[in-house]
């Protein structure tokens, strides 16, 4: 939180009142199993047969990794996630239904590719790189982890930023062009 607070691209204030907001939102969601159920159960709801590619931003990138390891039988090859606080030890990667093994969180079944976008100011995303977390365990698995860094300028963690970065655009296309 301190590195937050002092950091040059929000002033005090307003990084306070940011991370209180994402903070209580992740207690929420964590805490509260009908918050969490109602979470999962609107990405289920909009998930259809020719659904390839899911996207998450922020704590929906964790509603998105949770639903889809619920959902083995999902359609979904392709999972991306923008400013994300998948590894986040402790609040949120300690946390995961189901729960992480030996420090390495469960591959989703069907899953291929995993592009993780991050700024590198992004505090929410504080873990930039996901691939050693989310490795599937065997060859077997396949399915490739890529961390990918973006320049969202001072808006580091806006989702209008991340959904207009060159490199989102990539990754969701080569998930469409691979489902």
């Amino acid at each position: 939180m301190n590195t937050l607070l002092r950091s040059p691209f929000l002033p005090g204030p307003v990084a306070e009142r940011f991370l209180l907001g994402v903070l209580r939102q992740v207690r929420r969601y964590f805490g509260e199993d009908a918050v969490r159920a109602r979470a999962i159960e609107a990405v289920t709801d909009r998930v259809e047969p020719d659904t390839t590619v899911l996207v998450g931003h922020s704590l929906g990138s964790v509603v998105a990794y949770e639903a889809l390891c619920a959902h083995p039988e999902w359609p979904v090859r392709t999972l991306v996630t923008l400013g994300s606080p998948l590894g986040m030890p402790t609040l949120v990667h300690d946390r995961l239904r189901p729960a992480p093994v030996a420090g390495r969180g469960r591959w989703p079944a069907g899953l291929t590719h995993w592009t993780n976008l991050a700024d590198r100011h992004d505090v929410v995303a504080s873990v930039k790189e996901l691939a050693d977390l989310f490795r599937p365990a065997g060859a077997a698995q396949g399915g490739v982890l890529r961390d990918v860094p973006v320049d969202n300028g001072w808006k580091v963690h806006d989702l209008l930023r991340h959904l207009t970065a060159r490199e989102t655009g990539a990754a969701i296309g080569e998930g469409l062009r691979a489902g």
